[in-house]
Formats: structure tokens, C-alpha cells, sequence
């Protein structure tokens, strides 16, 4: 899948809220992931997962976040990735291969996985997980990861060398872009477009939102500005008349980095 075709938001929606599944899927969010883990209490953990089996169709195309490998509902939970409507499970509290490997074995051919890294203990051996077969991207779990780490507070650049290690974990491995966790305020659109833009920054092509509020903040976040697309189309322009010669653009030389970057600006949504 080319980069310009993958989700730029994952929009959660509580399993146990059906009458809100529908909803999710026409909100505008790229991906929509249903949650059985934590917007869900443990008492309706079994009927929130039957809820979900009689809602899914072959066309559903949705994700599933099941509860993590280590509780007594995972094993039920990831027989739904075997429903050809599920395109992928999205596993919380990864941190070794074989937790994934136990999901693939319920895998339909096109379900893919998506790790979320939000332990230490995921990064421990973060680039093996990352090239564990059917997955597609990591997932960064910056609030879980928080609170396992003990730090108190993580608005600003707490959180930088485990986001670092995400992106190149991802990159090493050849899989797509790592998706940015969420941010929890609702309704304050600067922050929202604040946060997204600093994730793309740093390598993230994607965002996890809460709420369907977040997905037009998220998107405007990682679109790229009308300037920053005028300079790749004259990069582009420069490139195709220079007839392999060396050629600059505003006074600096266009090199194949250059032209990368400049070639996702312009397939970018």
C-alpha cells in the first residue's frame, strides 16, 4: 500500500455501544478501530464481543483492539480475526513476538496486525517485533507507556526517544509509518493540529482519536501547506527539465532525500 493510501486517523468506537459502530464508519475517519479492551468493563466484556460478531459483515473492514495476551478474554477475542470483515487486530501490550504469532494463528489471509508499543518491556526487542510477520504498523500507546515509566508528566518532549525509537524501529523494519497516540482533549483544535503536526515531524504518518470530533483536526494536522506543495512542484519541475544535471531550488541543491520528500508532499491526501 502506497503511503498516500494509508489511514491518517484510527477513530476508537466502545464494542459495547452498537448503535455507535455505524456511526464510526461514516465519520470520516480513515480507520475505525473497535475497542474490546479498555472502553469496555470487564462484566460486559462477553457480550460486548458477541455484540460485535452478530454486527459484522464480510464489508465491514474494521479493526479490533482485544484485550491484551496476558487476561482471560484474549483467547475468545482473537478468533475474530479469522471474520473476513476484521482487517486487522490491533494488540495492546505487545512486547514479545510470540504474543503476536498467537493472533496470526487466527488470521484470515488479509488481516494484518497492528502492535501497540505502550510497555518498556516492548522495547526490549522493538525492531523484532516490527518485522513480525502480517504486521503493518506500530502503534504508539503514549499513555500506557507513561504510566508504566512512571512519568508524571508528558506534554512536551517526555516521551521523545521512545517516539524516536517507534519511527525507526518501523523504518528498519520496512513496514508503513508508525501511527501517534492520542491526545485526549476534544474540542481544542489547535492542540489537536499542534500535536498531529509535531507527530508527522518526527516520522508519524498517523493518529489514534477518541472521539469523531478529532478526525478533521487530524487530518488538517497531517495535510501539508499550499507553500510546502509549491515547493515540491518546483522541485519536481527543476528535477524533470534538468535532464540529470545538478539543480538547485531556492538556493539549495536538489538531492534524492530532496525528491523523496517531495514526491510524498505532492501523492499526500
Amino acid at each position: 500500500m502506497s503511503e498516500a493510501a494509508l489511514p491518517r486517523s484510527y477513530l476508537f468506537v466502545p464494542a459495547n455501544r452498537p448503535e455507535r459502530l455505524d456511526k464510526a464508519l461514516q465519520s470520516g475517519a480513515d480507520a475505525v478501530i473497535v475497542d474490546l479492551e479498555d472502553a469496555v468493563p470487564p462484566a460486559d466484556k462477553r457480550a460486548a464481543r458477541e455484540s460485535l460478531l452478530a454486527w459484522l459483515t464480510a464489508e465491514a473492514s474494521v479493526l479490533v483492539r482485544v484485550n491484551g495476551p496476558d487476561t482471560e478474554w484474549f483467547e475468545d477475542d482473537v478468533r475474530l480475526a479469522s471474520h473476513p470483515g476484521v482487517a486487522g487486530i490491533v494488540l495492546p501490550k505487545t512486547e514479545r513476538p510470540a504474543h503476536l504469532a498467537r493472533v496470526a494463528a487466527h488470521c484470515h489471509e488479509a488481516c494484518g496486525l497492528y502492535p501497540i508499543v505502550e510497555t518498556a518491556g516492548a522495547f526490549e526487542d522493538l525492531v523484532a517485533l516490527a518485522r513480525s510477520p502480517r504486521v503493518v504498523r506500530l502503534m504508539f500507546g503514549s499513555l500506557d507507556l507513561q504510566v508504566d515509566l512512571g512519568v508524571t508528566e508528558a506534554a512536551g518532549d517526555e516521551l521523545l526517544f521512545f517516539r524516536a525509537q517507534v519511527v525507526l524501529a518501523s523504518r528498519l523494519a520496512n513496514i508503513a509509518p508508525p501511527v501517534e497516540g492520542v491526545t485526549t482533549v476534544l474540542d481544542d483544535a489547535e492542540r489537536i493540529e499542534a500535536d498531529t503536526r509535531r507527530g508527522r515531524t518526527l516520522g508519524f504518518r498517523s493518529k489514534l482519536c477518541i472521539h469523531p470530533r478529532q478526525v478533521a483536526h487530524v487530518h488538517r494536522g497531517f495535510a501539508w501547506s499550499e507553500t510546502e506543495r509549491d515547493w515540491a512542484r518546483r522541485v519536481m519541475e527543476a528535477v524533470a527539465s534538468s535532464q540529470g544535471a545538478a539543480v538547485a531550488v531556492d538556493g539549495k541543491m536538489v538531492d534524492m532525500p530532496v525528491i523523496r520528500q517531495a514526491t510524498e508532499i505532492l501523492q499526500a491526501r
